[in-house]
């Protein structure tokens, strides 16, 4: 069972694929910009990222250097000197604390210590005061190398990470300069000024002291994943959930070893935010351009697909037989050209069909012509044989009784098939009228009786006369004259030929069979084909094409069965 196809139109199609073409192209387009759009997030991440660092090394050296400047000052006033020479640490701590709470930010570290590291006072503000309780510096003694230069670095006192700046104080001998005590202030690190640094650049600070977290401005429970598991080495980390971007800078004492690490973090939330926002914005704009694209494509296709869709239909016309329909010819381009293409070619189908036309009725003129002359051979050699005998013997009565019996039989033939053909150029039907086939047989049999018996046939008409049929009976008598004949040509030297009718349900079965030489193998397949013919003299073979012509022309049909010895033909016909 074949299934039946939908087609789909040109207009359908073309929208499809571009469509899908439109799409895919977006799509690609929508991908880059956002993976663009990644990157140069991920870019500006870096650059906010650095942009902190550098914010906090300014701030950073900014308050270093408010500490050197400060210490420089004390370790220069003429009072402060005086009051560092008695040793007494309340006389140190009140002297410099009157010039250090003026010059100073109150939550400064301000110590006072001997050559050796060992804190002689303490002057601070009172959260420094509170966190720090030592009675030495190691970092004094590593300072020392450095002087009569001052020393910066960081250091952990007590609990808390601080920034120092040391400052050696000198007073002047008989012969040189001698180390008299050494000043150091400091600067926490705490909350506080990671909160400072983190609202002046918008970036998280981790300060790390010996593996653990000296000031934060991230949740406890980063700090505590951050400390636990993240690299320093790595770029960007995840924290518990949540992606960041990192920066690390190295943390180092006054000898420059390491003592902890300051880590930048850029959470990649805004980013992603606004990633989000974007392909959100990307995805309305895709849709609304495929949208857009594929009704501009559908309006366009339309517009172009007009003409063919001319064409299409005057193509459909054409098949109808209707040869006069014409297309439009709009514009010059390539559908211009072939709609006058295609109203050259109808011009030409309607000229080589009137042509063929032409053609075909000289053709059928002269098919017409031929029929005639070979239905007109039978009876015009029965009346020139009758007239030939008349006047060339001394016949009897009766034999020039029989021979003008059959010159009026043959003249009435002629006739017959004159008012025929008068009728087929004039559109006339013949009327079928109800004969007995017998009748017709032998009637068609009497104009070759001569014949035959001039070459020993006999024909035997076994047929009754109960047998009635509705016939045309002019033609059907030539049908059988025409296998009657042929038989009695085929056999020279003598022979039978026997004609038989069976009734069957609605039809009788009539056989004209011989006993000659058979049909040739060369022509039994194209037999009753136009101008097949062999073995006989005058033959033009269109006998056997005219004879089942007529036949099926009664509802009926002709054919031949193979036999071994002699022809049989066939001849069915309805009741």
């Amino acid at each position: 069972m074949k299934l039946k196809r939908h087609s789909v139109s040109l207009l359908w199609r073309i929208l499809f694929s571009t469509s899908i073409a439109i799409t895919l192209l977006f799509a690609a387009m929508g991908w880059l910009l956002q993976d663009q759009f990644v990157r140069i997030a991920s870019a500006t991440l870096e650059d906010e990222v650095r942009a902190s660092f550098r914010a906090y090394e300014s701030l950073w050296r900014a308050r270093g250097d408010q500490l050197a400047t400060v210490s420089l000052i004390l370790s220069r006033l003429p009072s402060v000197r005086a009051a560092f020479s008695t040793g007494d640490g309340a006389t140190i701590r009140d002297s410099a604390s009157e010039v250090w709470d003026q010059l100073s930010r109150p939550e400064t570290l301000f110590l006072v210590c001997d050559p050796d590291g060992v804190v002689i006072a303490s002057v601070a503000g009172p959260q420094a005061q509170n966190t720090v309780h030592l009675a030495e510096i190691p970092a004094v003694r590593s300072a020392a190398k450095e002087f009569p230069k001052q020393a910066r670095g960081f250091v952990t006192l007590g609990n808390h990470l601080y920034q120092i700046v040391v400052t050696p104080v000198y007073v002047a001998t008989t012969r040189d300069s001698a180390l008299l005590d050494v000043l150091v202030a400091g600067v926490v690190v705490d909350a506080g000024l990671a909160t400072e640094l983190k609202n002046a650049s918008g970036s998280d600070f981790v300060f790390l002291a010996h593996g653990a977290v000296a000031a934060s401005t991230l949740d406890p429970a980063v700090e505590r994943a951050l400390a636990a598991g993240s690299s320093s080495q790595q770029h960007q980390i995840q924290l518990l959930g949540s992606d960041y971007l990192q920066f690390t800078s190295e943390l180092s004492d006054i000898d420059g070893n390491p003592v902890g690490e300051l880590r930048i973090l850029r959470s990649f939330k805004n980013a992603l935010d606004q990633i989000t926002a974007v392909r959100s914005r990307l995805a309305v704009l895709w849709l609304a351009a495929v949208l857009a694209g594929i009704g501009l494509t559908y309006l366009l296709a339309r517009r172009l697909l007009k003409p063919v869709e001319d064409l299409d239909r005057a193509a459909a016309e054409i098949a109808k037989g209707n040869y006069d329909v014409r297309v439009p010819v709009k514009g010059a381009g390539e559908i211009g050209r072939l709609a006058e293409t295609f109203n050259s070619m109808c011009a030409s189908i309607s000229k080589a069909r009137e042509d063929l036309i032409r053609q075909e009725r000289i053709a059928t003129i002269g098919r017409l012509s031929t029929s005639i002359i070979h239905d007109l051979r039978n009876p015009l050699a029965a009346i020139y044989g009758g007239a030939e005998m008349l006047v060339d013997s001394k016949l009897s009565g009766a034999q020039v009784e029989r021979l003008a019996a059959n010159i009026y039989r043959a003249s009435r033939q002629v006739q017959s098939l004159l008012q025929e053909l008068a009728d087929v150029t004039q559109g006339r039907a013949h009327a079928r009228e109800v004969c007995r086939l017998r009748e017709v047989v032998t009637a068609a049999y009497e104009p070759l009786a001569a014949s035959a018996e001039s070459r020993g046939v006999k024909v035997r008409i076994e047929l009754t006369d109960d047998v009635e049929l509705p016939l045309d009976r002019s033609p059907m008598e030539r049908v059988f004259q025409n296998l009657l004949s042929n038989a009695i040509e085929a056999m020279p030297n003598g022979g039978s030929v026997n004609v038989r009718a069976e009734r069957r349900e609605n039809e009788i079965v009539v056989s004209v069979e011989d006993t000659g030489p058979g049909i040739p193998e060369s022509i039994a397949d194209q037999l009753f084909e136009p101008f097949v013919t062999a073995g006989k003299k005058n033959g033009v073979g269109l006998g056997l094409a005219l004879s089942r012509k007529t036949v099926m022309s009664h509802g009926g049909d002709l054919w031949s069965d193979h036999k071994t010895d002699g022809a049989r033909f066939v001849l069915r016909l309805p009741v």
